[in-house]
């Protein structure tokens, strides 16, 4: 039952099982985001903005979730199969030590993410009341952007860099080492506890960690048109207006850092339930390839010390 992508080519199942991943978090977390969305813009508490969206209905409780579904499919699925891919094609051709090897992958896998800039900029617009008399769908705001070039496509670009990169490799190397921290697991259920308590302790963690990245990105993204301000120029702005202490620089990293631990906990059990990777020790699938085997060695190997 943990192994539901198995039946997919070595190749394709790991980009499978992060789509799968991702379109259960944001099915789950989508009217949660509508809540703190709201909270954020009207300054409402939670139990009126839950009130509000009940007096909305059913009918309108996932209006809005094509933009951010289509987005975070098509992000963890490559994260995930880009990872794996890039980990079996190194381990088969460098002699660097694994560690530095599967680092390079990560950091390969989000640096490549990051040709979906376009996706996340359109979000930032749409989520902007500024822009709201502008566009009222993703189709109008790429639109809307088209008249200034690609470059408008990707405002934004070098935070993102900065963010994906680094994220990726302390998600990755962390993983493993977090979940054999935990208590060992002996059961499908405990497996699944495990992979959700490690992804979202990581997914908090990261989220808090790169948040002053993202108020960056945020800020460089909300702007149409006009100069490309640099990375360091836009975070000193913010950090002036901001009375020049670092930590107004995480104002909102509270509710950030909830959702992101529910979010991560959902897609990284998710995906090795998917994939069989979290539920046990069991026959490693065949490879396609001495880098593949290698990868599928290492996941065993993993396994067999819970």
């Amino acid at each position: 039952a943990g192994s539901g992508c198995s039946h997919l080519g070595s190749s394709g199942k790991h980009y499978v099982c992060g789509l799968c991943a991702a379109f259960t978090n944001i099915a789950v977390t989508f009217p949660i985001q509508k809540v703190l969305f709201r909270q954020q813009l009207y300054g409402l508490r939670a139990r009126e903005a839950v009130r509000q969206l009940r007096r909305d209905g059913l009918r309108t409780l996932y209006r809005g979730i094509l933009p951010p579904l289509l987005q975070k499919t098509t992000t963890l699925a490559l994260m995930f199969g880009l990872y794996e891919d890039f980990s079996a094609l190194l381990l088969s051709h460098a002699r660097a030590p694994e560690l530095l090897t599967r680092s390079v992958a990560a950091a390969l896998a989000g640096t490549t993410e990051a040709v979906l800039t376009p996706f996340e900029r359109v979000q930032t617009l749409l989520q902007d009341y500024k822009h709201h008399d502008k566009f009222t769908n993703t189709y109008q705001a790429f639109r809307v952007l088209r008249a200034y070039g690609v470059r408008e496509y990707y405002r934004g670009l070098v935070p993102i860099l900065l963010r994906n990169g680094p994220s990726n490799v302390l998600f990755f190397g962390l993983r493993g080492p977090i979940k054999q921290c935990l208590p060992e697991a002996t059961s499908h259920s405990s497996h699944l506890v495990n992979d959700f308590i490690c992804g979202g302790l990581l997914g908090a963690l990261l989220g808090f960690l790169f948040f002053p990245v993202n108020v960056v990105k945020t800020r460089m993204q909300a702007q149409i048109g006009g100069e490309f301000q640099s990375f360091s120029k836009v975070l000193v702005k913010i950090w002036l207006e901001r009375d020049r202490k670092v930590i107004h620089l995480f104002r909102g990293a509270h509710l950030n850092y909830h959702r992101s631990l529910l979010s991560w906990g959902i897609i990284n059990a998710t995906y090795e339930f998917l994939t069989g990777t979290g539920t046990g020790p069991g026959p490693a699938p065949a490879g396609s390839g001495s880098g593949e085997l290698a990868v599928r060695n290492h996941h065993k190997a993993h396994r067999d010390t819970l």
